[in-house]
């Protein structure tokens, strides 16, 4: 079985060697993870949830609610995924493991429903079917869900380190 730890060492002991302050290794992730997830995750639902509820109601301020989400959603998956390969690496540099941690598995578990649900986006829903938009909004909310629980998750790690 593969090792990531020791795998991913070489990288962690080249960031280790720049002479990282150790509260950067430590904090670092949390605290600009924390701003992506709760600044541009909640825009990202809002926007979401607002161009599916309002779509009948005020057509302009729907589609300019479905647009921003569709613009901003992609750039959050980016930024999260990036984080996700920054707090791996974060772990490994200060030699904690990886799969016994249950931030790592929320992570892990978001980054697969993003990377679904933006497949059913990319699909173009199958034919724009309603049934998977509404599995599409269902889906993004329960990630975003976790990422609160994982927020606590990773303060808990975090202060226990």
């Amino acid at each position: 079985m593969i090792n990531f730890s020791e795998t991913l060492e070489p990288i962690a002991a080249w960031f280790r060697a720049l002479g990282v302050p150790e509260p950067i290794v430590h904090w670092g992730h949390p605290v600009m993870m924390g701003i992506v997830v709760f600044v541009v995750g909640s825009f990202v639902g809002v926007t979401g949830w607002r161009g599916k509820l309002l779509e009948d109601k005020n057509k302009d301020a729907a589609v300019k609610s479905r647009n921003s989400h569709r613009q901003l959603a992609p750039w959050l998956f980016i930024f999260l995924a990036g984080g996700y390969t920054g707090g791996v690496l974060s772990l490994v540099m200060q030699h904690q493991p990886l799969f016994e941690s249950p931030h790592f598995w929320t992570g892990s578990i978001v980054l697969l429903l993003l990377f679904v649900n933006g497949a059913i986006s990319l699909s173009g829903f199958f034919g724009d079917k309603a049934g998977l938009r509404a599995v599409h909004a269902y889906v993004g909310s329960t990630a975003l869900l976790i990422l609160l629980v994982h927020a606590v998750l990773g303060f808990k790690l975090g202060i226990s380190l």
